[in-house]
């Protein structure tokens, strides 16, 4: 084999890995969807809005002709993140690991704008409307886990947008009660605008 041909099949074949794992997260979640993302997005794994299967949305008064789900797994395979933020709950600090909340909506192939929002609701129907600036600039992550395990439902879990409020100054000057508005736990859906 001639060596241009074959550092071509060696540079093809580096690449077949990402291919892959980007074409895995664009099929629907094998498991059960734990994040649904909707709105303005590149590309869907799932069809619209069905009143029957979507319970929580219907009652939530949501739709979308298409939509990016996610389950566990496909949150897991995507780089980590570590925190140490002080929380409301116990005032005491808590290790927070998961992907960067950026990342999770990349995954939809969804290129952001600076001045666009995410529209992120809890199961509870509590809903903030994040500034993609403000997301990227305090490193929002979609936590998974709670000082080293799996956050259950009930709790602050599965998913807990969430951002270590103590490294912004202007943050931990508040109140921690006053640290985490913007900050949904059970989180189940986003809407990109």
């Amino acid at each position: 084999m001639k060596k241009r041909q074959f550092l071509g099949a060696a540079l093809g074949a580096a690449a077949l890995p990402a291919a892959a794992a980007a074409s895995a997260a664009a099929r629907a979640a094998p498991g059960p969807a734990l994040l649904t993302l909707t709105g303005a997005l590149a590309r869907s794994n799932r069809g619209p809005f069905d009143p029957v299967r979507d319970q929580m949305m219907h009652k939530q008064k949501l739709s979308f002709d298409k939509a990016f789900s996610l389950d566990f797994a496909a949150l897991l395979a995507l780089p980590a993140v570590d925190i140490r933020p002080t929380l409301e709950y116990d005032g005491k600090p808590h290790a927070l690991r998961g992907p960067l909340l950026l990342d999770v909506v990349a995954l939809s192939g969804t290129r952001l704008r600076e001045d666009g929002k995410l529209l992120l609701r809890a199961v509870d129907g509590y809903a903030v409307a994040l500034p993609v600036a403000q997301a990227r600039a305090q490193r929002f992550m979609v936590a998974t886990h709670l000082d080293g395990a799996p956050m259950a439902l009930g709790g602050l879990g599965p998913l807990w947008a969430v951002y270590d409020a103590d490294r912004f100054p202007e943050m931990a000057a508040k109140p921690v009660a006053e640290r985490f508005g913007a900050c949904p736990w059970a989180l189940y859906h986003i809407e990109v605008a």
